[in-house]
């Protein structure tokens, strides 16, 4: 044994050493080139694996979520209710509301009139799926789709609702589900953020959105959000000033990257690197941006896909078109927020206008998607932050209704990215108040969400303050049955 240790010690020369160690920084070169996060310290002693890489096989790549600001009536959209129809004018039987909670707007009320909807369902698709006459578009891609009935809320007004649902929780201060997943995955284009955001607004009645909405959070910045605006600069800030070039800017950039560096050498606080990382983003962005902003170069079938509203900025149709652009040039979460789904009145001759809003770019956004192979990898998000109530908020009235905010059922629908499509998820009672099969909690749609993208809600976390956070809390389960 001895003789053999010797030998082998011979036996390693100046030259073998070499070569095994040029070997090894190769593949180390290699490794890092297929998974730039996995070298990363950052981070790592929190997950299973390193930040930049699935915990698992994902089925998507990238989320694009339609979020219908304002909370649109599943009465009117997805969730047929003939009951309420032929039981116009009554009152909700307490033995379905049960006691349960009222906003401050409908406590008051003595009675409880049912109203039904003014507009008809048909069914479309293979899955026989109820869809409102409203949304013919949408209707014709039933197929695609994945309408689940049953999601319920744990917030009751617009603003902890709309908080819980884009953070899991209902304060704020905590990172988004895109600042999340630019945590956990990365951004597979360096030329471009991870996480961007796309704003537009209807005719209805609208409620507003913030920036914690799409804030980091508790994660370095380099997470958060970035505006899309639809002005002649979509992302404010990024052109140069006028009188510079974009070698004067260059240098510019170098000369304060130079004293960032020092900084960060003397403090060690990680947000100057973050800043040092965002001024580069936003100089790679210069070029990439124009060129994903400019709808001239689509071609005409495209552009009818959408709706001719594709070509005015800051629309919805607009945005799912950029979205799609987005998404194909490898953004991993794409946020859109289409205000003006309120209406506790008027909501006969608001509800139509919302939906001609939305139905033929939400449609179209599939189609193209689908068309360009990017459906099975891209998981696309329709719905609210919650429903609304089969009761008439104030007195009853047969040429007009509105209806108040609820909490207990409402639909989103879901398609692409490992959904299992046609299908209808989850069942309400017949008055559409109570879920009676299925449910699925805000915390079980994000937990599910994050699975689909090959991550486990449970490890992928953040220590703050002592405690290790994640976007589901301490609850959500993994819905396989929404799983293709």
């Amino acid at each position: 044994m001895k003789q053999d240790l010797h030998n082998y010690r011979l036996n390693v020369t100046r030259r073998r050493f070499l070569t095994g160690a040029g070997l090894s920084l190769g593949t180390i070169g290699l490794g890092s080139l297929l998974a730039p996060g996995l070298l990363k310290g950052s981070g790592a002693e929190e997950q299973s694996l390193p930040l930049g890489i699935p915990h698992f096989a994902p089925k998507a790549k990238r989320v694009i979520y339609l979020f219908q600001n304002g909370a649109p009536s599943q009465l009117e959209s997805f969730d047929y209710k003939p009951m309420l129809n032929q039981m116009e004018g009554q009152d909700l039987p307490a033995s379905i509301r049960m006691g349960q909670r009222l906003t401050g707007m409908t406590a008051n009320q003595q009675k409880f009139p049912l109203v039904g909807s003014r507009f008809p369902f048909h069914q479309h698709g293979q899955s026989g799926a109820w869809i409102s006459d409203l949304f013919p578009n949408i209707a014709s891609i039933a197929d695609d789709i994945c309408i689940v009935k049953t999601v319920h809320t744990e917030a009751i007004n617009h603003d902890p609702a709309l908080t819980f649902f884009q953070t899991g929780a209902q304060q704020g201060n905590r990172p988004s589900m895109g600042a999340w997943l630019s945590y956990g995955l990365g951004s597979e284009n360096k030329n471009l953020p991870s996480y961007c955001v796309l704003l537009s607004k209807g005719k209805g009645n609208g409620q507003g959105v913030y920036s914690k909405l799409w804030s980091n959070g508790f994660l370095e910045s380099s997470h958060q959000g970035v505006v899309f605006s639809s002005g002649e600069d979509p992302v404010l800030y990024l052109n140069n000033p006028e009188g510079q070039d974009k070698i004067s800017r260059r240098s510019m950039l170098d000369q304060i990257g130079s004293l960032n560096e020092l900084a960060y050498q003397h403090f060690g606080d990680p947000e100057i690197a973050n800043k040092i990382q965002q001024y580069e983003m936003a100089y790679r962005m210069q070029t990439a941006v124009p060129e994903l902003t400019d709808m001239s170069r689509e071609p005409d079938h495209i552009i009818r896909m959408y709706g001719s509203d594709a070509l005015v900025p800051g629309t919805f149709a607009a945005n799912c078109l950029l979205a799609r652009k987005l998404s194909e040039s490898g953004v991993r979460f794409v946020q859109l927020y289409h205000q003006g789904w309120d209406m506790h009145g008027n909501l006969v001759n608001e509800m139509p206008m919302q939906a001609k809003d939305v139905d033929r770019a939400s449609a179209g956004l599939i189609m193209d998607l689908k068309q360009r192979g990017l459906l099975d990898e891209t998981l696309v998000i329709w719905g609210g932050e919650f429903g609304r109530t089969n009761y008439n908020q104030g007195t009853f009235s047969k040429d007009n209704y509105g209806r108040d905010h609820h909490p207990r059922c409402f639909s989103i629908w879901m398609a692409g990215g490992g959904i299992k499509p046609g299908t209808v998820y989850g069942e309400t009672d017949e008055f559409g108040y109570n879920i009676v099969k299925d449910p699925v909690s805000v915390h079980d749609l994000h937990a599910t969400l994050l699975h689909l993208l090959g991550l486990d809600h449970e490890k992928l976390t953040f220590k703050h303050l002592g405690r290790r956070y994640r976007l589901t809390d301490i609850a959500g389960n993994v819905i396989d049955g929404l799983m293709a």
